[in-house]
């Protein structure tokens, strides 16, 4: 399955990185302008609409309109896995419905000193069928659009 991954080293502790990236404020404050990101829903893993923290078996839907062109694409998420322990902390979120055949998202945090590292690993397959192979080396490029001005947005934020 082919995959991309992209690192930031963010001048702030991992207790402020962890704690940024696990509310769904987070999200919406690093995902680009031009991605058209709208919030439909998002429920925690006890069925609690709007939980504070994102927990594992926690739901997102959202929606896309990138550049504001063509209708919204829906993109349904569940964060299947969250782990916090001393100096590193981790969680994962799985699509389960939306423009990708496979999406699954890591995103980790190492502490080094009042530093911490951030390391985004995706692992995804295009919806094309026989034609993904092709396609894969182009969706590199818009990954990397993406991911960057994230990361810009994190140092932004954090920094």
């Amino acid at each position: 399955m082919p995959s991309y991954e992209r690192e930031l080293r963010v001048e702030a502790p991992l207790e402020e990185v962890w704690d940024f990236h696990s509310r769904v404020s987070g999200l919406e404050a690093l995902t680009p302008g031009w991605m058209g990101l709208r919030v439909e829903s998002i429920v925690g893993p006890d069925g609690e609409p709007d939980p504070g923290i994102l927990e594992a078996g926690s739901e997102l839907t959202l929606s896309t309109r990138p550049f504001g062109v063509g209708p919204r694409q829906r993109w349904t998420s569940v964060i299947t896995e969250r782990e916090r322990a001393d100096g590193t902390a981790y969680f994962r979120d799985e699509m389960v419905r939306g423009p990708f055949d496979r999406w699954i998202h890591t995103h980790a945090f190492y502490a080094d000193g009042d530093e911490t590292l951030l390391r985004d690993h995706v692992e995804y397959e295009l919806p094309l069928g026989v034609l993904n192979a092709a396609a894969t080396p182009f969706s590199r490029v818009g990954f990397e659009a993406m991911f960057r001005k994230r990361h810009q947005l994190t140092r932004a934020q954090l920094e």
